[in-house]
Parts: structure tokens; sequence; C-alpha cells
């Protein structure tokens, strides 16, 4: 038999191994469910959205997950289509949040024409007039500028002679059957989409030149060069460089900037002021080179976008664990 002193001992042994053992269970599985890093939203319930590209499905789970872990319960509807989607489901109160980008607030949702080339006073503008006209409230901004831009792969680049937009306007008017171009169903309607570029650069393309293609196979069908030589690309997508493509230069700067943020209703953002508090840390961090990063690991390694969003906010710190 065991003294009373080492009976004891021992079974207080016993509770602390149960207690890493529960600790160590409690951090395996769905980890974010069950860390947390504070109870700023505790009580609070969000319907979270996104659009369904890749960046964006991405940055849609890194507010689900934070969100969590700060407390709050959250409903995922990521992945809920394109822009206007969202931004109807925003306005009606199907969703609480989304992420968008200034430029597209400015241009798409506020009417306006010309985009503002000062990109801090371009997020300025976009978050004053909305919420003054629409009652939306933006967080942000990113360092990201996640704009639009044309590609071509690099080989057929150097044999066309293209650095800029305005070169792919000349080659339009010299050599037309060269001037194919692969874009989205969106940016084939947008003013600061393809309509917008070729009216500002002087394009003449005609539509049997234009394929109307899913996001990810734009990409591969511009670096397969027989749909299309040049390809509506996002700057930020990880997919450029593994692809190497040839970014061409804006010159005559048409796209606008478009960083990202949280676009939240007004009466939301009144109940949850700290949502701002909360989303704030995680949005400076958000550059070009991390969200490429991210970006890549989804569409050229084939990671889930959750499991990139969760993985990148543990890293950092964002979690609480």
């Amino acid at each position: 038999m065991f003294s009373r002193p080492l009976r004891q001992t021992l079974t207080l042994l016993a509770a602390v191994a149960l207690t890493m053992t529960g600790a160590s269970a409690c951090g395996s599985g769905d980890a974010v469910e069950a860390s947390s890093a504070g109870d700023e939203l505790a009580g609070a319930k969000f319907v979270i959205g996104s659009k369904d590209f890749t960046e964006n499905i991405v940055l849609g789970k890194i507010a689900v997950h934070l969100l969590k872990a700060h407390g709050a319960e959250v409903v995922d509807k990521t992945d809920l289509g394109g822009t206007a989607p969202n931004r109807k489901a925003l306005e009606s109160g199907s969703i609480d949040m989304y992420w968008e980008y200034s430029g597209t607030g400015w241009i798409e949702h506020l009417k306006n024409t010309e985009p503002i080339h000062d990109s801090a006073e371009q997020f300025t503008s976009t978050a004053e007039a909305d919420l003054a006209k629409n009652k939306i409230h933006w967080i942000g901004p990113t360092p990201l500028n996640n704009t639009y831009a044309l590609a071509i792969r690099s080989e057929k680049a150097q044999e066309l002679g293209v650095k800029t937009v305005s070169d792919v306007a000349e080659l339009s008017r010299t050599k037309p059957e060269e001037a194919t171009v692969c874009i989205e169903t969106e940016f084939s309607t947008r003013d600061d989409g393809l309509p917008g570029l070729t009216k500002a650069y002087g394009m003449t393309i005609p539509k049997d030149r234009v394929a109307l293609l899913d996001t990810g196979v734009v990409y591969t069908e511009t670096d397969k060069g027989q749909t299309c030589n040049f390809g509506e690309v996002f700057t930020t997508d990880g997919r450029i460089a593994a692809l190497g493509l040839t970014v061409l230069e804006d010159d005559k700067k048409f796209f606008p900037n478009y960083n990202a943020a949280v676009t939240v209703r007004q009466e939301t953002y009144e109940k949850y002021p700290a949502l701002e508090t909360v989303l704030q840390p995680v949005i400076a961090k958000l550059d070009d080179a991390t969200m490429q990063k991210m970006n890549s690991r989804v569409d050229v390694e084939g990671q889930e976008p959750g499991t990139v969003a969760t993985e990148w906010l543990d890293e950092n710190g964002f979690l609480g664990r």
C-alpha cells in the first residue's frame, strides 16, 4: 500500500495529466471553435458573406474564424456569388457583412465614373459617401490593393512587344487578330471593366475576340494562349507568378485602387462597435505579398480557403492560442 503522502502526490499528478489531456483535446480538431481571443463579441450573432473568387472567400473565412474566436456566433455564407448578390444581401439585411474593395464601392455602388488615384483619398471618399447615402460602414482599409490588370504569357509579350495597355490598344488597330481577350462575365459589364477600359484606351475589340470565362479558366487559357492572348487578372492573385504571366502596365491609370475593407450595415456596427477593435489589427496585416501567398496556397497548391485563413490567423497570434 502507498503511504498517504505518496497517494496524494500520485492523485495530484493524475489530475494534472488529465487536465493536460483535456487541454490538448480542446486544441485539436475544430480549434477555432474551442479557442478564444477574447469575449468582446460574446452574445453577438453575425451572418458573413463573400464573393465567389478565391481572395474574397479567404477574406470571408478570416472574418468568420476571427469573430468566432472573439465570442460571436457566426453563420458562414461565404462564396455567396458576385458583387451584386453580396451587396444586395448586405443592404437587405440577409447578411451582416462582407469584404468589399474601395474601387468597386466608388465606381459600382456609388456610380462615380472617375477613380481617385490616391488610395487613401479613394478609400475615405468611398467610405464617407457610402455611409451617408446607404448607411454602410467600411472597416479598413487593408494595405493590399487588388486592382484589375491585363496579363499575357511572357513569351508572347516579347513576341508582340507589348508592355503597357496602350500597346494592346495599338495592337487592336494594327494586328486585330492578336487582340484576343479572356475575361469574367462581371468584368464585361462594369464601368471599371472592359467597357470603360476600351473607351479610355481607344481599343477596338470585336465581341467575337472576347471570351467570357470563369475566373480560374481565365488564367489557364491566358497561359495556354489558344483562346486568348490577354486575360483579365487580379494583381494579388498567386497564379500570375505560378504561371509566369506578365502583367501589363496600366499606363493611363484607368483602374481605381481596390483596397479591401469589411463592409457592415451601420445599425450592426453601432450595436457592436467592438468589431472595429477586433478587425483592424488583422486588416493592417493584409498586404499584397501576404494575400498573394494565401491565394497561391488555394489556387496553386489546392488547399481549402478555410484552412488557409485559420492557419494564417493562428500564425499571427489572432486566435488567442
